[in-house]
């Protein structure tokens, strides 16, 4: 095998083979193959790509180049992916309520990325709770409650962080076939029996249009079951905020809301949950039907409740989370409301604008070793749609200071406009089936 000659293939348009991407993929983690080699073989794949079997290839060398996980439990062991967006916080409701449903979750996240959240980071607003945990530990907390969401160990897919860090600094990070390898090797090496991904489109999401959005899902899926796990897809829209609340402590306290049964709290994020958590299940042999009544009666009595504060005790978080959450969730010291400046209907959110409000007021890092605020971001966004007067509350800030908090408002009256409305787009806006 050899390196340059694996880059010369891909760089003429032609397909390497499974073996010599394996053998690319190793040597990734190994460092048999260099920088220089890995960022031209980068731009390779971005150019021309790799076909099907190449995909898959480079995906399950990418998965085996580090740990793979077995497990031996009664139940099947299921997790759930998102191509990322604004207000969205779903793994936090999903994980427990699979785990009320006798299902095992393992799920390694990840860190905020540009103006999207990060459910570690979400996670982490709680105080004492921390993610990164030892192999053994995940192994128990997820045999012993159901769920557990952790950080990825350095042995989880060592060649994906390389060659993500490559590709980072060479402008060849939209390549769907690299996407794919990086999603799924970490995604796969978990020791999954079924995934479900949400790939968002829209002004809140890294693919902007529908079309974008499907042909990622569509080389997802395609990959994921060729590596061996049945994988399922949903495009779902991202043209607003999931959930009305945008930052840390603001979104793990609106989880915290429906898990208590308030569905009306926010009520597309509830439904998006569920749906992905019938989803997963019908990819194990349930009903799907049947699947979303049980879910839903897992949230609406509190037993995922009791999941999720079973978990955030075994991660060192406050024992009474349930009961006494907005005594635990930190409280920005300042906080007020952004007016509507004139009479109308909320009709267009530019998300992208919005999320890069909360990291401005540091809810998200601008480089990787900023500290994050878990008390800053925005909460009681309105949903598009909704008719306002002028003078009424549209988003509420909670910031660190005045000054950021000024910032902020300013960022929400460009990204949320007021006018006429055409039309509001689906929740799911399409599936894609094994």
């Amino acid at each position: 095998m050899d390196a340059r000659a694996i880059i010369a293939k891909v760089r003429r348009g032609q397909d390497p083979s499974p073996d010599e991407l394996t053998w690319f993929a190793n040597g990734l983690s190994t460092r048999a193959v260099s920088d220089a080699q890995a960022g031209a073989f980068a731009m390779a794949v971005c150019l021309n790509g790799l076909g099907d079997e190449g995909r898959v290839a480079l995906t399950t060398g990418m998965r085996d180049s580090g740990d793979v996980m077995k497990w031996d439990l009664p139940g099947p062991v299921l997790d759930k992916h998102s191509t990322g967006g604004v207000g969205d916080p779903v793994s936090l409701i999903l994980a427990p309520a699979l785990a009320a449903c006798d299902v095992f979750v393992p799920m390694v996240s990840g860190r905020g990325l540009g103006h999207t959240g990060g459910t570690l980071d979400k996670l982490e607003a709680i105080p004492g709770l921390g993610t990164d945990v030892p192999p053994a530990t995940f192994r128990s907390i997820t045999r012993d409650i159901g769920c557990a969401i952790v950080s990825a160990t350095k042995a989880i897919a060592p060649a994906d962080k390389r060659l993500y860090a490559i590709r980072d600094v060479t402008a060849t990070v939209e390549s769907v076939d690299l996407i794919c390898a990086s999603i799924l090797s970490k995604k796969l090496a978990a020791g999954l029996e079924g995934l479900v991904l949400d790939v968002k489109a829209g002004s809140g999401a890294f693919m902007k249009t529908p079309a974008e959005a499907i042909k990622l899902a569509n080389a997802l899926v395609s990959t994921a079951n060729g590596a061996g796990t049945p994988t399922a897809a949903f495009i779902t829209d991202m043209s607003q905020p999931l959930a009305p609340s945008m930052g840390n402590a603001v979104e793990v306290a609106t989880c915290l809301e429906i898990l208590s049964g308030n569905r009306a709290a926010a009520p597309r994020l509830h439904d998006l949950t569920v749906a992905l958590c019938a989803r997963v299940l019908a990819l194990a042999g349930h009903a799907e039907g049947e699947a979303e009544e049980r879910v839903t009666a897992a949230i609406s009595s509190g037993h995922a409740m009791v999941c999720f504060a079973s978990m955030v005790r075994a991660l060192g978080g406050p024992p009474d989370i349930a009961e006494d959450w907005h005594t635990h969730l930190p409280k920005a010291p300042v906080i007020g409301d952004v007016l509507a400046p004139k009479d109308g209907t909320i009709a267009k959110i530019d998300g992208e604008v919005l999320g890069l409000a909360v990291v401005q007021m540091g809810g998200g890092r601008q480089v990787e070793t900023d500290r994050i605020d878990p008390r800053v971001g925005l909460s009681d966004v309105l949903p598009l749609g909704t008719k306002v007067s002028r003078g009424d509350p549209i988003a509420t800030i909670h910031a660190a200071d005045e000054d950021s908090a000024q910032e902020a408002a300013l960022a929400v009256l460009r990204g949320v406009e007021i006018g006429e409305l055409s039309e509001i787009e689906d929740l799911i806006i399409e599936r894609i089936n094994p």
